[in-house]
């Protein structure tokens, strides 16, 4: 029976001088005949001296890849580990017997591992283990972003074999304010003058609106006659002005975990019918104020948000005719961005303002050029629509907290008794408390707004 001892080297650049530890140190292994002695293990990118009590002729190793062998004298065998992995040094005696079978199993360098992430991540937490041919991390890491970088570290050093088993300490929720506020402002003006001449044998001449069988009633028309008997004129008169004022407020409120993706829609979808080889399907396009976002709560509570933000409406003056039907159109203001902020922090994402012009003018060539009498024979008009929108984000990091502490919409107000009902015409009589105050507004009264 022989003995095979084990003694670990440093390797200095450039150098293959061996330092061999000392017998009492090193490892004993016992020698089974044709079988396997033990498991020599080696750290990656470091050398192992194996020695041998009786010389040998032959050496393989299963996978040179893995580790590469050198003989340093006959009873001395040099094993540098490459790639973590396991593979099997075979070593023949003199008369071609087989003296061992050595199972190599290479590791990542745990120790210069640890000591690189102690350098780049010292107030860490991180505990790092071994397992088979990889690296196991534990522990409870500060922030997600410090997470990624420990194991973007171990991949140098154990590519695809890292265990992930940490997890992100401290707050890791955000909460997102979001305030869409658009207004949508149009005014048109219009003025024409259309004119009929008719003569005795029914000859007639016309101009404008009567080009198409007779003047339409509409608002803003003064129409008279002027002669009579065998010669008439009609003439009619079109003055109108329209303005128009919409508003739109939303302040959609989303929660989210750190990395993970939250949506909000409050409109609606709308039935679009789409021809498929002859049958008609229904495809629903939502509308309405959209939001979607990822935070990633980084060093230092910075938050990083990707936003997609969207405000759509139903276009009926665009319509598409269709075999099955008219489909309207959508209008759509949409941003897609990615920003960083702190808690409570601001960011006006996206300001938009279309002015929209449109003027028109029609006339009869050379008589509409009179003076006076030619404004009978033509009609101008013209239409202005302005829309400003305004997206502002604030962002919060939020934890969860007790549910009485939460006021809900319906707590405002409360169902009427029979006195709020029949004596005073209550439909909702107001709730308790500071919120309560809302229900007692005054919604009758006057509409419109005025603008400064």
């Amino acid at each position: 029976m022989k003995l095979l001892s084990l003694a670990v080297v440093m390797l200095l650049p450039l150098s293959l001088a061996v330092a061999v530890a000392p017998a009492a140190q090193a490892e004993a292994f016992r020698i089974l005949n044709g079988g396997a002695s033990a498991t020599l293990r080696v750290s990656m990118n470091r050398a192992v001296v194996v020695e041998t009590d009786s010389p040998f002729s032959e050496l393989s190793i299963a996978n040179p890849g893995i580790a590469d062998i050198s003989t340093l004298s006959d009873r001395a065998i040099y094993v540098l580990g490459k790639t973590p992995g396991r593979t099997t040094l075979t070593i023949l005696g003199t008369e071609g017997d087989l003296i061992s079978n050595i199972e190599v199993q290479v590791t990542p360098d745990i120790a210069e591992f640890r000591e690189r992430l102690r350098q780049i991540l010292p107030n860490e937490a991180i505990e790092v283990r071994t397992a088979n041919d990889g690296i196991v991390l534990s522990g409870i890491v500060s922030s997600a972003a410090r997470l990624d970088a420990a194991l973007q570290l171990a991949q140098r050093y154990a590519p695809e074999r890292v265990s992930n088993l940490m997890s992100v300490g401290g707050t890791q929720q955000v909460m997102l304010k979001v305030r869409f506020a658009e207004m949508q402002r149009g005014v048109s003006k219009s003025l024409g003058g259309s004119l009929q001449i008719v003569g005795g044998s029914r000859a007639t001449l016309n101009t404008g609106n009567f080009d198409s069988g007779g003047s339409r009633p509409s608002e803003g028309t003064l129409a008279f006659r002027v002669g009579g008997g065998r010669l008439t004129a009609n003439v009619v008169l079109e003055a109108l002005e329209t303005q128009g004022l919409a508003r739109t407020l939303a302040e959609p409120n989303l929660t989210a975990l750190s990395g993970q993706e939250a949506s909000f829609l409050a409109g609606g979808e709308y039935p679009v019918p789409v021809l498929n080889d002859g049958s008609v399907s229904i495809d629903y396009r939502p509308f309405g104020v959209e939001l979607s976002f990822t935070p990633r709560v980084l060093d230092d509570n910075v938050i990083n948000l990707r936003l997609d933000a969207a405000v759509s409406s139903i276009d009926t003056a665009n319509t598409v005719q269709l075999p099955t039907g008219e489909v309207a159109a959508f209008r759509r203001r949409a941003t897609q961005t990615t920003v960083e902020l702190r808690d409570g922090e601001s960011f006006a994402i996206a300001g938009l303002l279309e002015d929209d012009f449109r003027s028109s003018s029609r006339s009869v060539p050379w008589i509409s050029e009179l003076p006076i009498l030619g404004a009978l024979f033509r009609s101008a008009q013209y239409q202005r629509n302005q829309t400003e929108l305004v997206i502002v984000i604030t962002a919060h990091l939020v934890s969860p907290t007790r549910g009485e502490a939460l006021m809900l919409p319906t707590d405002r107000i409360r169902p009427p008794s029979e006195q709020d009902l029949f004596l005073t015409g209550r439909l909702a009589a107001p709730g308790s408390g500071t919120l309560g105050e809302i229900a007692r507004q005054e919604f009758g009264g006057s509409y419109g707004y005025v603008l400064d």
